[in-house]
């Protein structure tokens, strides 16, 4: 496993390639689509630095405040493929390295990973409450009022958090061979028919 540390380089991204492994540690942000839609209708300027040289998680938590502080109860990936309308946008603006979701995105986004050395991170959808284990601290969150909890900004110390690269910074992406080599088989298979 490699061991990304938040904030992270552009040499480090490039560096990660299709089918890689890695455990993300530092600070991430959480965003969906009343976010994204929010980052690139507006400036954001409120978690501008914290997603310069970070990652974005398409997560909607369940959250439950302990003691005056927030803890995620379940921190499972949503389907990343809503925020391809802006994606592309959002990394360009601001410096995002890396996003994490679940299903993959489309070529507009894997454009924009390859021109501004990011890359797209699997988490495994099914383990919610394993995932937020590795949530080791709610710093903040932003736009909860305006946006209810799983849509609002959660800013969070993870450590750890496994994902795996399926869109690299090299135009790579685990998703279309995975469509491609259906495609073949599929064709394969209504051949023998």
């Amino acid at each position: 496993m490699i061991e990304l540390n938040l904030p992270v380089g552009e040499e480090a991204i490039r560096a990660l390639h299709v089918g890689d492994e890695v455990g993300i540690s530092g600070v991430m942000i959480t965003a969906r689509d009343a976010a994204h839609k929010y980052m690139v209708e507006q400036e954001a300027d409120e978690i501008a630095p914290l997603i310069k040289d970070g990652m974005i998680y398409h997560c909607g938590p369940i959250v439950k405040k302990i003691e005056g502080e927030w803890k995620f109860v379940a921190a499972g990936p949503t389907t990343s493929a809503r925020e391809e309308p802006y994606e592309a946008e959002v990394i360009a603006r601001y410096g995002v390295r890396g996003v994490i979701g679940k299903g993959g995105m489309g070529e507009r986004t894997l454009a924009a990973c390859k021109e501004h050395g990011a890359v797209y991170l699997h988490a495994i959808g099914g383990l919610a409450v394993i995932l937020a284990r590795s949530v080791k601290k709610v710093r903040a969150v932003h736009k909860l009022e305006e946006f209810g909890a799983p849509e609002a900004m959660w800013v969070l110390e993870v450590e750890r958090f496994p994902a795996v690269v399926t869109m690299d910074a090299h135009g790579k992406s685990l998703h279309a061979q995975v469509l491609e080599a259906s495609r073949e088989r599929a064709e394969e298979l209504a051949k023998s028919l």
